[in-house]
């Protein structure tokens, strides 16, 4: 072990190799973060509906979370450099297919090929970093590698405000190709192979939690219809039940689960790993809802919306650094809850927007929820990490990014569902039937009928809407704070915890077995 840190503090390329992930990383914020500048082109040029929005973003999130952790095992297999340059690859092509998109359901098979590539390359880049990094300089690596999400915050809604105004909505996957294609030339020329200890793949525990997370979120999106007096809600309620009582079942079982019961046994694990979701849960409505207030209520151009996010953007980046700091000094507990409680505070903040608010609210929340996530993600994702052993780095890794996923498909499907139920029981009941179930149609009337009327009750019943759906977010961060305070070892504990390793490891090489004293005293 100590050749091998040796080896890797020797090897000037790590920190290349680090931007090389970055960059690999990049290509899937980027696009993310785009994309939610080009809801509302999207929903005009392609007559998406608000359930074909969700599934726009959802396809992806659920092809990616529910392949992550059979590619971390292919990664570990064959070459975690290789199945990363596969997946940019894939990637890279899937965009270029979604930009001669015609229809919603062309996009969504677009967005599952990009679900497949991004699931590829997650978990490489992950899973290098810590075994390319030894325990002193990972926490600087993890936040430069975090930092990319902040850039991609900061760059994404303003480069696809640029794109969608001077080009159109197609512009914004067409610019993930180069991207994909400079990775992939870094990672060729840069970056040595690297594999780990071969697990098999789970295929079965893969398919049950691919059902089981499709079919409980169509189930969430279609419940704001008609409940659950409809039969195919019924149905795909039960599927999905099945599908994760099954997995889990299954997991516990399997000689070769995809997820390691034994990784849930640790505290730590367990507490940041769901910290994790409850906060990507509250994430994964913010940007949906939040961009399209921005645009359908206060009028923003696409260009502006994305200047919008620009103050949530600045604070992560120089509170993600910061984080990264006083992790060593104050520990992970501390400073995860802490992070926590100002996102929280900062959802508090969106809950009291209303239709005429100046900017002045709006620009508070961001800078407590970029702070807040700067503060909470390196400690979280470092708590997470260190957790798990180094021979199931390329799971460990999986499982991160997993949570976080399958935490925000959740997140666009309940909060998505919520926006969506109270605008339409806000909205007058005389409005047109398209008008009381979308904001974008409301308007649309309103702007062909000269109905002043409709187009305010429209932004008043979003925005209305838009609070109830910020408030369940800001409960569901104050939740994993909770976790976080109960599950994660203090700053004390993390030390004995360290202290008591390094006294086993060196008892074990220093204290002789019974065989060894046999064998000394033959000779």
């Amino acid at each position: 072990m100590d050749e091998i840190l040796e080896s890797q503090r020797a090897d000037p390329r790590r920190w290349l190799i680090l931007v090389v992930l970055c960059l690999s990383t990049l290509v899937l914020v980027i696009d993310n973060m785009v994309l939610t500048v080009a809801i509302p082109s999207l929903a005009e040029d392609l007559g998406a509906t608000a359930q074909d929005i969700q599934w726009i973003i959802d396809s992806y999130m659920l092809v990616f979370a529910g392949l992550l952790l059979t590619s971390g095992s292919l990664s570990d297999r064959f070459g975690r450099r290789r199945v990363m340059i596969i997946g940019l690859a894939l990637f890279g092509a899937a965009s270029v297919l979604g930009t001669e998109a015609g229809s919603p359901g062309q996009l969504v098979l677009a967005r599952i090929l990009m679900g497949v590539g991004g699931a590829l390359i997650m978990p490489s880049t992950l899973s290098i970093l810590i075994t390319v990094f030894d325990e002193k300089e990972r926490p600087k690596a993890i936040a430069a590698w975090g930092a990319v999400s902040v850039l991609g915050v900061v760059g994404g809604p303003l480069l696809g405000g640029w794109l969608i105004s001077a080009y159109w909505w197609g512009a914004v996957f067409l610019v993930n190709v180069p991207i994909a294609a400079l990775a992939i030339v870094a990672a060729l020329i840069l970056m040595p192979e690297s594999k780990g200890p071969w697990r098999k793949a789970d295929p079965l525990g893969m398919l049950l939690s691919v059902v089981g997370m499709t079919t409980l979120v169509w189930t969430i999106i279609e419940l704001p219809k008609d409940g659950l007096d409809r039969t195919s809600t019924q149905l795909t309620l039960a599927v999905a039940v099945a599908a994760l009582v099954g997995f889990a079942v299954w997991e516990t079982r399997t000689p070769n689960p995809m997820v390691p019961v034994s990784m849930f046994r640790d505290r730590v694990f367990t507490g940041s790993s769901f910290s994790l979701v409850l906060v990507t849960f509250a994430n994964g409505g913010l940007l949906l809802a939040l961009t399209q207030y921005l645009q359908f209520v206060l009028g923003y151009t696409p260009t502006e919306a994305g200047l919008a996010f620009t103050p949530l953007a600045v604070a992560a980046l120089a509170f993600n650094g910061i984080g990264a700091g006083l992790v060593a000094k104050a520990g992970t507990r501390i400073m995860t809850v802490l992070g926590l409680l100002v996102v929280a505070a900062g959802f508090g903040v969106l809950t009291t927007l209303s239709p005429g608010d100046e900017w002045g609210a709006l620009v508070t929340s961001m800078v407590l929820m970029g702070a807040g996530a700067g503060l909470t993600m390196p400690a979280a994702t470092a708590a997470l990490m260190g957790a798990v052993p180094p021979e199931h780095a390329g799971v460990g890794s999986a499982v991160n990014d997993t949570v976080q996923q399958a935490g925000g498909a959740l997140g666009v499907a309940v909060l998505g569902a919520i926006l969506s139920s109270t605008y339409t029981s806000e909205m007058p009941g005389g409005a047109p039937e398209a008008a009381r179930h979308s904001v974008a149609e409301a308007l649309a009337a309103a702007a062909g009928t000269g109905d002043e009327g409709l187009a305010t009750a429209a932004r008043e019943a979003y925005t209305t809407a838009m609070s109830d759906t910020f408030l369940v977010g800001a409960c569901g961060v104050v939740a994993a704070a909770v976790l976080a305070l109960v599950l994660l070892r203090s700053r004390k504990a993390e030390v004995a915890a360290k202290e008591a390793a390094k006294a086993q490891a060196q008892a074990q090489e220093v204290v002789p077995t019974q065989d060894q004293f046999a064998t000394a005293n033959e000779s």
